[in-house]
C-alpha cells in the first residue's frame, strides 16, 4: 500500500475528512472530528510508511506479539493506539484494510448516538 492508496482508503469511509491539525508534515484522516489514522508524510518519503491506528486495547498485545511491524502508537496512548509499518511486506494488504476498520469503528462505536445518527444520513 502507497500513501496515495492509504489516502483513498481511509477517506473512502463514510463521513472521513483529512485534517493537518499538527502541520503539514502530519495528515490525520478523521470521522466527525474524531481520529482514526495518521501519518508523516515526511517519513513515507524517507522509506518509513507507517500509520498510526487505534486499536482495541484487548488486541493490542495479540497483534504486537505477532507482528514485528506493530508497534506501541508512537506519538500515541499506547494503551490504545499501535503504529503500524505497512512498507516492510510483513502485512498482508487484507490485514492493513481491517485494522484500518477496525480503527474507523472503533472511533464511530464512541461517538455519541447524535453524531452516528448523522453520521448515518450522510
Amino acid at each position: 500500500m502507497n500513501i496515495d492508496e492509504l489516502r483513498n482508503y481511509c477517506l473512502n469511509k463514510k463521513g472521513a475528512t483529512e485534517d493537518a491539525p499538527f502541520g503539514e508534515d502530519t495528515i490525520v484522516f478523521k470521522v466527525m472530528g474524531k481520529m482514526f489514522a495518521l501519518t508523516s508524510l515526511n517519513k513515507w518519503e524517507a522509506g518509513d510508511r507507517s500509520v498510526n491506528l487505534k486499536c482495541d486495547p484487548e488486541r493490542l498485545n495479540e497483534l504486537r506479539a505477532e507482528y514485528d511491524s506493530i508497534q506501541p502508537g508512537y506519538h500515541m496512548n499506547k494503551r490504545h493506539w499501535n503504529t503500524v509499518d505497512i512498507g516492510n511486506g510483513e502485512l498482508p494488504p487484507e490485514l492493513i484494510r481491517e485494522l484500518i476498520d477496525h480503527s474507523y469503528d472503533l472511533v464511530v462505536k464512541g461517538l455519541t448516538k447524535r453524531q452516528q445518527e448523522n453520521l448515518t444520513s450522510l
